[in-house]
């Protein structure tokens, strides 16, 4: 769906169109992902050009592990040849010209200006051949080219004996380069994929029917728009085969492709005319064909592809096969999942059915309401913390009613079992004796007893447990199917999501306020807030915002322990690593005291939704509050999931020892005036004495610095542009205060 004006109809009551959710315009657990850094002069050196191996048949990927394939970059690795090129080359023997070649296309020439008969006489210099390509991209397509040399010599003749003159010109248009590129034959037959568009992920499908799918939707392999804020529809994602050799099956041995869709997800839905198609290609005349389309439409189960390939011009070696989806090129919109694709000879309608026994989504969390907790809480306090209902999701893919067996989940820390639970088989089947056909089940386990993660361990900032849970029926399925992996991390966060946002949520209303509650394991202090923006429909990175904490006041936010002060305002960032999250630090490295009972949000400055990060998996909206009204009143989340809003507190993981409390900061406000403001042309500091000199320093809002210039009567900002900027104030090299100017 692209409309900007997203789920307000959805609600029944006008108050509650304040909070709303957004598909997402950028995927930040694909930021990671390496892009190819051209050399400064636009050539393809020291990039890789890679071979792709042949793949053989049957061909199956359920997606429970990437199997995309990664491309080595190292250039003295094993199997990695190169070729150094040339831009210019001798039209005869093809052999690099000297380095210091340079041609121009403007014909040059010597000029004998004769002071003694006052004659000129102007000798045009010959052209030289050469062959020519500028190694921007790779293969090379050399074209026969001529140039002339790069300058004019000026030659004066009278009586006295001159140096003739050399003018050079400028930015030839043919200057000798050279580029090397590394060649790299690939040879992993247990990857499947030759590029990564699309997304492998465990958790956008609803009720997939195993780990693991892959999302089409618009965005690049770099989780950012094709196309931020387009508004037309065109082809978006593709996820293209490896090559296959065909000739190991004949057209009569009943090829068959088969491969399970889902539209829309816990994602976005996407329009009638939006769609997700197949196409093979033939070796033979080089073109591909296509065999499959499916719309858009809302979310249903998983539906069944299945494909018949008799066409004698795919029987070849280097067939391959691409799926692409057809939608929105301007974020997390229009989705389509896929699964279980399957390429196989010797085939029937029979393979359709997938019988498979297997986890549905991974487990999250073996702790008590938090995905993560701070170790140290969890070591002072390690009763009763492990959770009463781990949630597992499995499902039965047989056609058949199957008997039900015990699972279990084992924990392990440095590779060491530490202990067990039993995933109690009836449970497992929903309270039933046998798994019924083609169903999936969602249970909940107490692993309250028993085995409880170590707290006596010495490390009192970070610890991590590994477990593998494991559920099988008696009948042979894919192994990897039955099991699953996962990490208990304890660091100096609480955490309700699992690290990845379906949606993007906010509040819409100027001065509205979001709040998310927190019930600590113990009394601490708060040194910042986790919080994952996600671009969504609408570019709010230059919006403003305030930070705030609350106490409790009868499950609700009560009174403001803390909120940043107005003239130092935050903004939304947009982070390109890999965990997705921004810390931002309290004001002067301050902490905020906080009992058991606490909240953590923000009151934003402008009207539009600043969009976090919303898990939809993990339901914790009845602990996210909104207000529209300063706080007098307040409402729980309109739609279920987490927001992705983490309380750090205090811990030896402090970037500085000893960090002082607000009531210490209370004593050490530096005063200063900065006047006038808003300004036109200049502004200008009033400065309490010193024996130091200062320094002041004025920044954009993105932390950009402008200038840094010893203290004046007045400084000039007539270059700037309207908007918002800080100006701080250095003594001595320290930091001592900052204020915001408004520019008009």
């Amino acid at each position: 769906m692209r409309s900007i004006i997203v789920l307000i109809f959805l609600l029944p009551f006008a108050i509650w169109s304040q909070d709303g959710l957004s598909p997402l315009t950028a995927n930040p657990d694909l930021f990671h992902k390496q892009k190819v850094t051209m050399k400064s002069g636009g050539t393809f050196d020291s990039t890789f050009v890679y071979f792709p191996d042949t793949l053989g048949l049957p061909l199956f990927d359920e997606f429970s592990k990437n199997n995309f394939q990664q491309y080595p970059t190292d250039f003295s690795g094993p199997g990695v040849s190169s070729q150094l090129f040339h831009r210019l080359l001798d039209v005869n023997t093809s052999v690099p010209l000297p380095v210091q070649s340079r041609f121009t296309t403007e014909q040059t020439y010597r000029l004998e200006i004769n002071l003694i008969d006052d004659t000129i006489i102007q000798h045009f210099y010959d052209s030289t051949r050469f062959l020519f390509d500028p190694l921007s991209s790779f293969p090379v397509d050399y074209i026969n080219s001529y140039g002339y040399p790069p300058y004019i010599v000026i030659d004066t003749i009278d009586v006295i004996a001159h140096t003739p003159d050399t003018v050079w010109l400028e930015n030839p248009e043919f200057v000798q380069d050279s580029a090397r590129l590394f060649f790299v034959e690939l040879n992993d037959p247990t990857k499947y994929w030759l590029n990564d568009q699309a997304y492998h992920n465990y958790r956008l499908a609803k009720e997939p029917w195993s780990l693991g799918v892959v999302s089409f939707d618009g965005l690049d392999e770099n989780g950012y728009p094709y196309f931020f804020g387009s508004t037309m529809t065109t082809m978006c994602d593709t996820l293209l085969s490896k090559p296959i050799d065909m000739t190991q099956v004949a057209i009569s041995d009943t090829v068959y492709f088969s491969f399970l869709y889902q539209t829309e997800g816990y994602g976005d839905v996407p329009e009638s005319g939006d769609s997700l198609f197949l196409e093979f290609y033939s070796p033979v005349d080089m073109d591909w064909t296509r065999v499959f389309r499916a719309p858009g439409e809302p979310v249903s189960d998983f539906k069944v592809a299945h494909i018949k390939v008799d066409d004698p011009k795919f029987f070849h070696k280097g067939f391959q096969f691409r799926f692409m989806n057809y939608g929105s090129p301007a974020g997390f919109l229009d989705h389509f999942h896929i699964d279980y694709v399957h390429l196989r000879g010797a085939s029937g309608f029979q393979d359709t059915l997938f019988k498979d026994f297997a986890f549905v989504y991974p487990i999250s969390t073996l702790l008590k309401n938090y995905t993560s907790v701070p170790w140290k809480h969890y070591r002072n306090h390690p009763s009763g913390k492990m959770s009463d209902e781990v949630k597992v999701a499995v499902r039965n893919g047989s056609e058949l009613t199957e008997n039900n067996q015990n699972g279990n989940v084992s924990v392990f820390r440095d590779g060491n079992l530490e202990g067990s639970f039993v995933l109690n088989g009836t449970l497992l089947s929903g309270g039933q004796i046998n798994y019924a056909p083609r169903t999936t089940y969602i249970s909940y386990h107490d692993f309250s007893t028993g085995y409880a993660f170590d707290h006596t361990l010495l490390n009192d900032t970070l610890a991590v447990f590994d477990w593998r849970a494991n559920a099988s029926a008696q009948f042979p399925s894919y192994p990897q199917n039955d099991s699953t992996f996962g990490q208990q991390v304890f660091r100096n966060y609480y955490a309700y999501d699992d690290g990845t946002a379906e949606k993007a949520y906010g509040v819409i209303g100027s001065q509205s306020q979001l709040a998310q509650k927190f019930e600590a394991y113990q009394a601490d202090s708060l040194i910042a807030i986790d919080i994952h923006f996600v671009p969504s429909v609408v570019d709010v990175s230059n919006n403003l915002f305030l930070f705030a904490v609350w106490n409790d006041n009868n499950g609700q936010p009560g009174t403001k322990i803390y909120e940043d002060e107005f003239f130092f305002p935050r903004q939304p960032k947009y982070t390109s690593e890999r965990n997705r999250f921004t810390t931002y630090y309290f004001k002067d490295t301050m902490k905020i005291a906080v009992g058991e009972t606490f909240y953590i949000g923000m009151r934003q400055i402008d009207e539009d939704r600043l969009n976090i990060g919303f898990d939809m998996n993990h339901d914790n909206s009845d602990k996210v509050f909104w207000s529209v009204d300063g706080g007098n009143q307040w409402f729980n989340a309109s739609f279920p999931g987490s927001l992705m809003m983490r309380p750090v507190v205090t811990s030896k993981l402090d970037y500085t020892l000893g960090l002082p409390s607000i009531e210490e900061q209370k004593l050490e406000v530096f005063e200063f005036q900065l006047y006038p403001n808003p300004a036109d042309h200049y502004f200008q500091l009033i400065l309490p004495e010193s024996e130091f000199d200062y320094t002041i320093e004025l920044t954009d809002l993105h932390g950009r610095r402008l200038f840094n210039a010893p203290l004046m009567d007045k400084y000039s900002i007539e270059h700037l542009d309207a908007g918002i900027y800080m100006v701080s104030v250095i003594e001595n090299g320290q930091f001592r205060g900052t204020k915001k100017l408004v520019v008009r």
